[in-house]
């Protein structure tokens, strides 16, 4: 195979803090190319670089064997450069097709004929998506695979998927191998960013690793085993500690005092009927296949959604029945929803860690009008950093020019700073790197073993099965299972939640 990208020496700064230093890559034809680090490893900053959304500050960069420099992303597409972004960049007020095709649209476009032509197209990719959708209903694995059809649509040579499989189920994963491997056979080069290790070791050709900006390896797969890839990342070994110790080894924490209690909860077609418990001074984890109703639960308990008017069930916090509209009245009782979504529904892109920060404990502590501190801004967010090890220059760094595992610990932070007696983490380490995964973890038992009352949603079972004292299986809008955190295994939840 011969080399179709390669860079030499390339670097990039922000402000005399390097984000990629002296960084040798080569991407060759029709070659699979995992790039593995933790967050801040520079990962997404190479890859921009290639894709044309970043200029580098020196280096080189040849295509084909010929000096290349993109000014703008168009220039990388029209040389064959497709990138598919961790945060989705589709455009939420129009559907599924025309995101697909925007920016490429004939003089006299036919609506139909765009559907018709996006239909096929998530049909050969075994995508089930409305083309006719609008983008702003979906939710984040639906939008996940449009971005994936977009970019396979360009007829590109070197495709870069930034953290693809996040929110993808089993069954939807082993669809896009498949469109990888179809893609390989084409001809066609992918770089291939995850931070699930397995998955660069079971379908990358090569591997490199970055830590801190630089190069640190890169080989043939065979050459790398899980051990291997984690010292390389972060120095040293993570391998019994990434999801906690196997469940016979570690403690299952009893129940407390019941905190929340559903009843019969109902909201159109998403959740019906759904009833549970959550106790306090446990983890309870809820897993369920995409479009079960998890999110959706969680969203109505935490006044984001609401439910059905006329026989929507019953939700007690604390032995009160209550029914909130809005997620404010929620936080002041002490509910607290930490979304999946971080990027729309998190943070404040354009302001800093410490406003954002801020922002939270306004919501509890600030009314109409009360004046805020920017001193007590800048007391918590100073606390929040050290407590929660956010990498960042300074608590004034915009929370977008953050790496995605320290976004997610500011959006924990601005809602932990509400002081919550409930917590709801939805997928708290989606798109988070081993390290982070770890301080995430220990941070989430930390809380549980303070007697708070936490419940996790998440979709990767070693996650579920490492971190909960109890499971709640979800199917079709309700709790269909629950199983003690202690006897239960990956078959009998993924048996429950599919059949």
């Amino acid at each position: 195979m011969t080399d179709i990208l390669e860079l030499k020496n390339v670097t990039k700064d922000y402000r005399g803090v390097y984000a990629v230093k002296s960084v040798d890559f080569t991407l060759k034809k029709g070659e699979i190319h995992a790039l593995l680090g933790e967050n801040g490893a520079g990962k997404s900053t190479l890859t921009k670089i290639i894709a044309g959304a970043v200029a580098p500050s020196s280096g080189e960069m040849l295509i084909d064997g010929a000096p290349t420099s993109f000014a703008a992303p168009k220039d990388a597409l029209a040389a064959g450069i497709v990138m598919v972004y961790q945060e989705n960049s589709l455009v939420p007020a129009l559907t599924v097709a025309q995101n697909i095709y925007v920016g490429r649209e004939r003089f006299y476009n036919r609506l139909r004929g765009i559907n018709i032509a996006a239909q096929q197209l998530m049909q050969s990719l075994n995508f089930n998506v409305d083309p006719t959708a609008t983008v702003a209903t979906l939710g984040a694995a639906q939008k996940q695979m449009v971005e994936i059809a977009r970019a396979v649509s360009q007829n590109a040579r070197v495709v870069i998927f930034d953290e693809p499989t996040a929110t993808l189920t089993p069954e939807e994963k082993h669809h896009f191998f498949g469109l990888m491997r179809r893609l390989k056979q084409s001809g066609v080069a992918i770089i291939f960013i995850s931070h699930a290790l397995e998955e660069a070791l079971n379908y990358a050709d090569r591997i490199t690793v970055l830590r801190d900006g630089e190069m640190v390896t890169n080989g043939r797969t065979d050459a790398f085993d899980r051990d291997s890839i984690i010292r390389a990342m972060v120095g040293r070994t993570l391998s019994k500690d990434i999801y906690g110790t196997a469940a016979e080894e570690r403690s299952i924490r009893k129940p407390g005092k019941k905190v929340l209690s559903v009843s019969n909860l109902s909201m159109a077609n998403l959740v019906k009927s759904n009833s549970f418990s959550v106790f306090g001074g446990q983890v309870t984890g809820i897993f369920g296949l995409i479009g079960s109703g998890r999110t959706e639960t969680a969203k109505i308990i935490a006044g984001v959604l609401k439910r059905d008017f006329f026989h929507g069930g019953e939700v007690h916090f604390h032995d009160q029945s209550v029914r909130y509209i809005t997620p404010q009245p929620a936080v002041r009782d002490g509910i607290v929803y930490v979304t999946e979504d971080r990027k729309l529904e998190g943070f404040f892109e354009a302001m800093s860690i410490g406003e954002n920060i801020g922002m939270g404990d306004q919501a509890i502590n600030g009314g109409p009008l009360s004046v805020y501190s920017m001193v007590r801004v800048r007391r918590l967010a100073g606390e929040w950093i050290k407590s929660l090890n956010i990498r960042a220059i300074n608590e004034d760094a915009k929370v977008i020019e953050l790496s995605g595992g320290n976004q997610q610990k500011v959006v924990i932070a601005k809602s932990l700073v509400q002081h919550p007696k409930l917590i709801i983490f939805d997928e708290p380490t989606r798109g988070v790197d081993v390290g982070a995964i770890v301080e995430i973890h220990n941070f989430i038992n930390s809380l549980a073993d303070a007697g708070l009352a936490v419940v996790v949603i998440s979709s990767y079972l070693p996650e579920i099965l490492a971190i909960s004292d109890r499971v709640l299986v979800m199917r079709n809008g309700r709790i269909v299972e629950e199983f003690d955190g202690e006897t239960t295994t990956e078959e009998k939840i993924m048996y429950a939640a599919v059949h």
